[in-house]
């Protein structure tokens, strides 16, 4: 199977050079591929959609609620 891109053709470099893979698998794709000009990348980076301004809730951050210990803000049931 041919290689797909420069990348990939690096990546099996790297991974024959770590004896991931043998020597005859490396030379066998790279015969199949020959000369081809490949691209970088197989499949480019897909562009995201375009990001509008952002738009804050306040320009200054809000305070945190202070609380004493042992008191709630709801009201509790009184038992009967």
């Amino acid at each position: 199977m041919p290689f797909k891109s420069r990348a990939q053709r690096r990546k099996f470099a790297e991974l024959l050079m770590n004896g991931k893979i043998s020597d005859k698998t490396y030379e066998e794709w790279n015969r199949e591929t020959g000369r081809a000009k490949l691209p970088e990348y197989a499949h480019p980076k897909a562009k995201g959609a375009k990001k509008g301004a952002r738009k804050s809730a306040s320009s200054t951050p809000k305070k945190a609620r202070v609380r004493s210990k042992g008191t709630s803000t709801k009201k509790r049931r009184s038992s009967r």
